[in-house]
């Protein structure tokens, strides 16, 4: 098979790890980590590229995104030509982590605690990560606002999530195992140092990223969005995002 895959240039080291190993043809394009911070911006990015690979001559099997939810970024995406394949993640920190499960257990009531990675530290201007949920809707509503928004369910969830108060005396190392790099950690671990922080290590995996690109997609890990749908978010932790037809 054959794919296109859109993703964040924060996965850069972590993609072309994958890439050795899958039995696909990938035409990757990385976009950078700054444009999350914008997430319209980045929604119109994405939907141009997508647009674009629909207008070509290259017959895909399927656009892969590299992205989760990311603000919002994705949501509204639209399958052209080809289905689009996503994970079911909030945004990178499960990409690096490997799955939602293990999003779950160390996010879950810390869901805008500053973490960081290999690859998300060498790119761009910040090296620990500077989004949270508060990004989802662009501002902090109160809950009668974000139910008009999202609904009653999502925007419970929504609002309970912005009001976390995360571990501000540590930042946490997503720790990937195949794209570490020798004094990387330490290196961060000073800047935290430098901030009064401590630089906590977790374990990171390529899970959800090998599954990805190598085409396995169950419907627990990953949204298929067919031809004429698009991105609709559900904010949970279990299924995250679906597809609507358009």
């Amino acid at each position: 098979m054959r794919f296109k895959l859109l993703a964040c240039d924060v996965l850069t080291r972590e993609v072309g790890y994958c890439l050795f190993r899958t039995p696909h043809t990938v035409d990757p394009v990385f976009t950078e980590k700054g444009e999350h911070n914008v997430p319209g911006r980045l929604r119109e990015l994405l939907q141009g590229q997508i647009d674009a690979v629909a207008a070509g001559e290259i017959p895909y099997d399927a656009v892969l995104l590299g992205y989760g939810l990311c603000g919002n970024a994705t949501l509204g995406l639209r399958a052209r030509r080809f289905p689009l394949v996503i994970p079911r993640a909030h945004d990178c920190t499960t990409l690096f982590l490997g799955s939602k499960e293990a999003f779950k257990e160390h996010f879950a009531d810390n869901p805008s605690q500053t973490w960081a990675s290999t690859g998300y530290s060498e790119r761009g201007a910040s090296v620990f990560s500077d989004a949270s949920t508060r990004e989802w809707t662009g501002s902090t509503p109160d809950l009668a606002k974000l139910v008009e928004i999202y609904g009653e369910e999502n925007a419970k969830y929504i609002y309970e999530t912005m009001n976390v108060t995360h571990d501000s005396g540590s930042v946490w190392f997503i720790d990937v195992p195949e794209t570490r790099c020798a004094g990387v950690f330490e290196r961060v671990e000073a800047l935290a140092a430098g901030e009064g922080k401590e630089l906590r290590r977790i374990a990171g995996s390529l899970r959800l990223l090998e599954g990805l690109l190598s085409g396995d997609w169950p419907e627990a890990d990953y949204l298929v969005v067919p031809p004429g749908h698009e991105v609709e978010g559900v904010y949970d932790l279990d299924e995250v995002i679906r597809a609507r037809p358009v």
